[in-house]
C-alpha cells in the first residue's frame, strides 16, 4: 500500500520543489527505492522487526503548514534550558518565529534553503548522500522525498558554546502523515558542537518519520548528537545516523528511547584516522506493546582508535526490544580497543529483547569485547532494601534507575541529563529529586 503510494506520488512532489541539482538524484533514488521495496522479516537486518504496522497504512506525502502549537505546549518539550539556541520545524517548515538563534559565524540554515541556494550547491556536492548506504530503502527513499531538516557548517577552531536543540513537530494533520527529514553536520577541524534532536506528534493520527543524518567530524574536533525519543504511540520512527571522523575527532551519538509506537535506529561510525574516539550510549524504556530496536555498526579503518558502545534496555508488559552491534576491525587497524555491552531486563513475562552482539576482526594485535545480558532484577538487592523499609516499587524503581544510569555519564549538558533523569524516573513511577 505504501509502496504503491510513494510512486505514485513522487511525481507531483517534485513539481512543489524548485528544481535543483538533485533532481536527477531523486529519481535515480526512487527507482532503486521502487526495486527493493521496503525490508521483511525475510531480510536478516530485519528478522527481529516487522514494519508491517507502518508500511500497510496511508500517509499524506504534503502536510499542512498551518498550526496552532501554543507557547505552553512548547515549553513542555523544552529542558528547562534557558540558554539553549533551538530551531523549531512545525510540519516540515522552518518556524523562526519559534526558533531561539543568536549563533553568529557558523552556516546555520534549513536543509530546504541550503538546498536551494546556489552558494552551497559545492557544499551538497562534497558531502551530501556521500556517507548515507545506497544499498538501503529508507535511505534511499529519504534521498528520494527529503524537503525538511537541519544543515550546520562549523568553521575551524569555532567552538559553539551553547547546546543546539532541534524540534520536529506535527499538528493540526487530518489523517496520518509521512515526513522524510534530513540533517547534515559539519564541524571543521578544531571546532565544537552539541546537538539536541527530538520529534513530536500532537494529533491523534499516525506520523511517520523516515530521518536521515550525516554528522563529518574534522581533525581534533568535537561533536555530540543526544537523540531524546519520547514521542506518542501514534508515532513511527525510523532513524539512520552516519558519523564520519578524521584523526584526533571524538563523537558522541547517545539514544534515549522511551516512547513512540515502533522506532529503528540505525547508527554507523566511520573511522578514517588514527586517534579517534567514537562514543554510542542508549537507554531504552518501553512498555505496552511498544518496539525500539537498535542496529548499531562501528568501522574501524585506522589503527589507534577507540569505539565504546553500552545501551542499557527496560522492557515492560508486552514491549519489545532488539539490539544488533556490529564492530569492524580492518586488517591494518592495529592498536584498535573496542567495548560493546549490551544489558537487558525484562520486568514481564510478555516482554522480549533479541540480542545479538557482533565482532569481526581482521588485525591481530586488538583488545576487543561485546557481551550482552538479560534477567531480571537482582533479588537479594531486592531483599535488602525491603528489610530496611523501603517498599517494593520503589526499591523496584530505585534498581532500575541505577541500573540505567551510567549510561548517562558522559552527558556534558546538565538540563538534559537532568531531563532524561526525569524521563527515567517518570517511565519507573518513582519520585526523585534533581
Amino acid at each position: 500500500m505504501l509502496n504503491e503510494q510513494i510512486i505514485n506520488n513522487h511525481h507531483t512532489f517534485l513539481k512543489t520543489l524548485e528544481h535543483s541539482f538533485l533532481d536527477g538524484e531523486r529519481i535515480s533514488a526512487l527507482q532503486r527505492f521502487a526495486e527493493m521495496g521496503f525490508p521483511t522479516k525475510k531480510d536478516e537486518e530485519y528478522k527481529y522487526t516487522s514494519l508491517k504496522e507502518i508500511t500497510e497504512k496511508q500517509y499524506n506525502f504534503f502536510p499542512s503548514e498551518e498550526h496552532t502549537i501554543t507557547q505552553e505546549q512548547l515549553d513542555e518539550l523544552h529542558l528547562g534550558e534557558e540558554n539553549f539556541e533551538w530551531i523549531t520545524f512545525v510540519n516540515g517548515k522552518l518556524r523562526k518565529d519559534l526558533s531561539n538563534i543568536s549563533i553568529e559565524n557558523v552556516e546555520l540554515l534549513s536543509f530546504q534553503h541550503a538546498l536551494n541556494s546556489p552558494a552551497h550547491r559545492e557544499v551538497f556536492d562534497q558531502y551530501y548522500n556521500k556517507i548515507s548506504q545506497k544499498d538501503l530503502a529508507f535511505t534511499q527513499l529519504n534521498m528520494a522525498y527529503a524537503n525538511t531538516g537541519f544543515f550546520m557548517k562549523v568553521p575551524k577552531n569555532v567552538v559553539i558554546e551553547k547546546p543546539i536543540h532541534i524540534f520536529y513537530i506535527s499538528q493540526n494533520q487530518d489523517g496520518n502523515t509521512i515526513y522524510n527529514t534530513r540533517n547534515l553536520l559539519i564541524v571543521e577541524e578544531g571546532a565544537k558542537v552539541e546537538i539536541i534532536e527530538s520529534h513530536h506528534n500532537f494529533d491523534e493520527s499516525f506520523v511517520f518519520t523516515n530521518s536521515v543524518t550525516e554528522i563529518f567530524t574534522y581533525p581534533n574536533a568535537k561533536s555530540d548528537w543526544h537523540k531524546v525519543q519520547n514521542d506518542s504511540d501514534t508515532s513511527f520512527l525510523v532513524d539512520h545516523t552516519f558519523a564520519h571522523q578524521e584523526k584526533d575527532s571524538l563523537t558522541t551519538v547517545n539514544t534515549f528511547s522511551f516512547g513512540g509506537k515502533l522506532v529503528r535506529n540505525n547508527l554507523d561510525f566511520i573511522q578514517n584516522g588514527s586517534n579517534i574516539n567514537s562514543f554510542m550510549n542508549g537507554i531504552t524504556i518501553i512498555g505496552n506493546q511498544q518496539l525500539v530496536d537498535h542496529h548499531t555498526a562501528v568501522h574501524h579503518n585506522q589503527p589507534h582508535c577507540e569505539s565504546y558502545q553500552n545501551y542499557k534496555g527496560i522492557f515492560k508488559d508486552s514491549s519489545k526490544g532488539v539490539f544488533n552491534g556490529k564492530i569492524f576491525v580492518n586488517k591494518i587497524a592495529q592498536k584498535t580497543n573496542a567495548y560493546q555491552q549490551n544489558n537487558n531486563i525484562l520486568l514481564n513475562e510478555g516482554a522480549s529483547i533479541d540480542t545479538k552482539p557482533q565482532l569481526e576482526i581482521f588485525a591481530d594485535d586488538v583488545k576487543c569485547s561485546h557481551g550482552c545480558t538479560v534477567g531480571q532484577l537482582n533479588k537479594e538487592a531486592m531483599f535488602y532494601f525491603r528489610t530496611r523499609g523501603i517498599s517494593e516499587k520503589e526499591a523496584q524503581a530505585l534498581l532500575l534507575y541505577a541500573f540505567a544510569n551510567d549510561a548517562m555519564q558522559n552527558i556534558d549538558i546538565e538540563p538534559l541529563r537532568i531531563k532524561i533523569s526525569k524521563l527515567l524516573a517518570e517511565k519507573l513511577e518513582v519520585s526523585m529529586e534533581f
